[in-house]
């Protein structure tokens, strides 16, 4: 049986109305990732009943900054009428900072994780296969929304399980419920929907996405899927807020890959997840100097597995995400980070996408 995952949506223009293929399933997870803006009052992600503006919202998640701290209210409007609303306080999504959002759907209620953390179960108010349709507005920017379903081959729903039975290496995680694991990113067309799954080609891309570095389009075909060993530049450098997101496959065999951030005096951040020693290496090289090695944490990729890889640059550290779930934070050894202009993919992997 033919196996196709809808492409993920990338950097769409907000407000937003977006198909969801097939609708839902028990076990389908969405993933949004982005960045409240600086200053903002509200915005809010919701899955409906349709696109038209009078359409049911099964769930509406809303963010809100007009007390402090922010709190997000959860509803559903049915019949043009809203329900009583749940409130949260002590919001996870911080004004200014980037945020990753798991939605999973199950049987009884949608379960949602926010930055690796379980924020709260949804119980349906609405079935959820009559949700068609996912929408975002208010003061925030999109980078993806990328849908895994649970059918996908070799692929286990981490929120089914306690993480320790489904991914026995990352029992160090205490905070990490199941996060997706779908690529969210890049111009992989035909691209499974979900933080974590390589592309498939064939499909049109995204409209507005800009062309993988290194690859000028090719009219009438897909953008070329980015080789290892991979390097491209940043832009500009590293600044806070700013996000790479890596999507690939990790070879059968696997020994070891790395994922470089790199400056003109070295590399701020050497990423090196090393199979045969079940660890992955964390260090800074400047100088041609090798600082000390960080190896907490456990190992969050599995051999012959897709994965997706996020760096988040904050003020003080790189905040690492694989396949939806947290791993140890890395502190800044090396300032300013507008220096760090480099990225070097290389090692035992392919790669379906990287967004810069």
């Amino acid at each position: 049986m033919a196996f196709h995952q809808q492409s993920p949506f990338h950097n769409p223009r907000i407000p937003f109305n977006g198909a969801i293929h097939g609708g839902l399933q028990d076990g389908k997870i969405i993933t949004v990732t982005g960045r409240v803006l600086p200053g903002a009052d509200r915005f809010h992600v919701n899955l409906q009943c349709g696109s038209k503006a009078n359409a049911d919202i099964a769930l509406h998640i809303n963010p809100r900054y007009d007390s402090h701290p922010g709190y997000v209210v959860t509803n559903t409007l049915q019949y043009g009428n809203w329900g009583s609303e749940e409130r949260k306080q002590n919001s996870p999504f911080t004004a200014g900072s980037s945020f990753s959002l798991v939605i999973t759907v199950r049987r009884d209620a949608y379960q949602l994780t926010v930055n690796g953390s379980q924020f709260m179960d949804y119980r349906h108010r609405i079935p959820f296969n009559m949700v068609d349709t996912i929408s975002v507005g208010g003061k925030v920017e999109v980078f993806s929304i990328a849908f895994q379903s649970s059918s996908m081959p070799g692929f286990l729903p981490q929120q089914a399980f306690p993480a320790q039975q489904a991914f026995p290496a990352q029992q160090a995680f205490p905070t990490q419920q199941a996060f997706p694991s779908q690529p969210a990113f890049p111009p992989q067309p035909g691209f499974p929907a979900y933080p974590g799954f390589p592309a498939y080609p064939g499909f049109p891309s995204q409209p507005g996405f800009p062309p993988q570095p290194g690859f000028p389009p090719q009219p009438g075909f897909p953008p070329a899927v980015p080789a290892i060993p991979y390097k491209g530049v940043i832009s500009g450098g590293l600044h806070p807020g700013r996000t790479i997101t890596i999507q690939g496959m990790i070879s059968p065999n696997a020994t070891r890959f790395h994922v470089n951030l790199s400056c003109h005096s070295g590399i701020a951040l050497h990423y090196n997840p090393r199979f045969s020693e079940n660890a992955v290496v964390r260090n800074t090289k400047l100088r041609e100097q090798w600082g000390t090695e960080d190896r907490s944490g456990g190992m969050p990729f599995h051999r012959g597995q897709p994965f997706t890889l996020t760096i988040c640059c904050e003020a003080q550290l790189f905040r690492i995400v694989v396949n939806g779930k947290q791993t140890p934070i890395y502190k800044h050894r090396h300032t300013p980070l507008k220096q760090i202009d480099i990225l070097e993919i290389d090692g035992d992997l392919s790669l379906t996408s990287v967004l810069l």
